[in-house]
């Protein structure tokens, strides 16, 4: 029999019966997970819509969203869950908001970290010093989204360390690299919102200023957070979501990747699965 004669409905249902499709082609179901657009997040979340899809046979929507709306969008049942929550400072205030109606399936990885970031060359090496670097610093600390929760954090930091000379300014992941990409092409000094993991410190030397007030925290984790109902309506997913973890290099290397000229995120999120086997087995618990 060949399929190529046969009308294209009949064809398909032919080809899934025999078994010639992959079972990626042949959908469970729909997932939807949310995520912010910063590079450490687009990378878990593309891996995790790779592995859905491409290992278990979801269609799987991954929708970019604030942090605020992400955290609302899982409370609220409208997406099944997220692989970016940022805790226990980051996150924490929108954690405590939904608590009780997520689910936290705690760490997928550990050693994460969020403060201000200054080039090596920069010859200050605490938060409290920058009122005195004012001018050299152009009274700016260049951030991100407005909704970030490293935003809130740096305004209460320079409430803290009364850093009456400086303007957060607001952007995106984006313009915040461009503009860190500048000053240190021009070794102008520059003070930026940054966290790790990051491809910004495989590519420039930067250090983190102290940050002895502990505005910022200290090492935080990046958890898996889930709608609840998850587990009874889709417990393949749940469960695959439960064991998901990687290391901060492990995602360093998609975010490098995804750094390159003309990267397709799920592109490289498929080629890291495939190029880690084992890895992936240990997701789907084989």
């Amino acid at each position: 029999m060949t399929l190529k004669r046969l009308p294209a409905a009949l064809a398909l249902a032919c080809a899934l019966a025999l078994g010639l499709l992959a079972p990626a082609q042949a959908a469970k179901g729909k997932v939807k997970l949310a995520y912010v657009e910063w590079d450490c997040a687009a990378a878990s979340t593309n891996v995790a819509k790779a592995v859905l899809q491409e290992k278990l046979g979801y269609d799987v929507e991954i929708l970019p969203v604030t942090a605020a709306a992400m955290w609302q969008a899982v409370a609220t049942g409208d997406v099944d869950g997220m692989v970016t929550a940022w805790l226990p400072v980051t996150h924490g205030d929108y954690l405590k908001k939904v608590a009780g109606k997520v689910v936290d399936l705690g760490p997928l990885a550990r050693g994460a970290r969020i403060g201000l970031v200054v080039p090596d060359y920069v010859t200050i090496d605490s938060i409290g010093q920058m009122n005195g670097a004012a001018e050299k610093f152009g009274g700016k600390i260049i951030g991100i989204d407005p909704g970030a929760g490293i935003m809130s954090k740096t305004e209460q930091a320079i409430k803290d360390y009364g850093l009456s000379k400086f303007e957060l300014v607001e952007g995106s992941g984006a313009t915040m690299t461009a503009a860190l990409a500048d000053a240190v092409k021009n070794k102008r000094w520059i003070a930026v919102t940054g966290w790790t993991p990051h491809w910004m410190f495989g590519r420039w030397r930067l250090k983190y200023l102290d940050d002895p007030k502990k505005v910022y925290g200290g090492e935080e984790t990046i958890n898996t957070v889930v709608r609840r109902g998850l587990k009874k309506d889709m417990p393949e997913v749940y469960d695959f979501l439960d064991r998901f973890q990687w290391t901060t290099d492990q995602m360093a290397v998609v975010m490098n990747w995804n750094q390159e000229p003309g990267a397709d995120r799920y592109a490289n999120a498929k080629r890291f699965i495939e190029e880690n086997p084992e890895l992936v087995r240990s997701w789907l618990g084989k």
